[in-house]
């Protein structure tokens, strides 16, 4: 069963986080969905955060994951968001049981083919020696020669925990990334269909979801709103949470 943080009462609210992420990247915004009447359910999809390790990764894996995770806590109708990584995980979700979903976020990503482009971060990750006991400095120094942007790393050492006294390890099943990079860009079935209210937003400064794109997007996503948030990457929800949530909120509440 996948590890979940739930907070709030109202109609639940799920929430899935991308590539190399967990749900505490959505702690902050999380809360201010809580006071905005929701119950959010912020997951750690398979092989991140404190969800369970498996030779198994693929959008239909995490996918029936997120079944599992409803039915076993008597989700039957949700809103739904997810960014990146999980923004592909929830367009399949939702595309394969729409009379759970009733509302669809999709952040920074789009159902098309994405060819791999994690190379440096997974050279840095790998450059990381578990076994001579770093700490956390230590890994951080490894990780700026490859990963120079300083707020990347911040979010990659939040993986970092103690496995034990005086042992760091990464939360995240890395050597399943490393044997199956290729399942991080593959592309939606091009007959699965969504036709329940659906919003995609993304950054101006990300290349994720492009004005070509959006006819694609359409339809298999009919019922579309897009929204873009000027001079933000691809971590938009971090970069300006303040837009991020009204655009969401307004959405949810129409």
């Amino acid at each position: 069963m996948l590890y979940s943080k739930i907070e709030g009462e109202g109609k639940p609210f799920v929430i899935m986080h991308g590539f190399l992420g967990m749900s505490d990247n959505w702690k902050t915004l999380a809360g201010q969905y809580v006071e905005a009447g929701f119950q959010v359910h912020l997951l750690d999809l398979r092989n991140h955060g404190r969800s369970f390790h498996s030779d198994e990764w693929s959008y239909e894996a995490m996918a029936q994951d997120v079944l599992e995770y409803c039915k076993s806590n008597n989700l039957t109708r949700i809103d739904l968001l997810g960014h990146s990584m999980g923004g592909k995980v929830a367009m399949l979700f939702a595309a394969l049981h729409p009379e759970i979903v009733d509302k669809l976020i999709v952040a920074d990503i789009g159902p098309r083919f994405y060819k791999q482009h994690h190379q440096d971060i997974l050279a840095g990750l790998n450059a990381v020696d578990f076994s001579i006991k770093p700490g956390r400095n230590d890994v951080e120094a490894i990780l700026s020669q490859y990963v120079p942007d300083f707020g990347t790393r911040q979010f990659l050492l939040k993986n970092l925990y103690w496995k034990e006294p005086g042992q760091l390890a990464f939360r995240f099943n890395l050597e399943v990334f490393n044997n199956n990079l290729d399942a991080i860009g593959k592309p939606l079935a091009d007959d699965l269909v969504f036709e329940k209210p659906t919003l995609f937003i993304r950054g101006g400064n990300s290349g994720y979801i492009q004005d070509v794109d959006v006819e694609a997007i359409r339809r298999q996503f009919p019922n579309l709103k897009l929204e873009t948030i000027p001079d933000v990457g691809h971590w938009l929800h971090a970069e300006n949470p303040k837009m991020f949530f009204e655009l969401t909120t307004v959405f949810l509440k129409e």
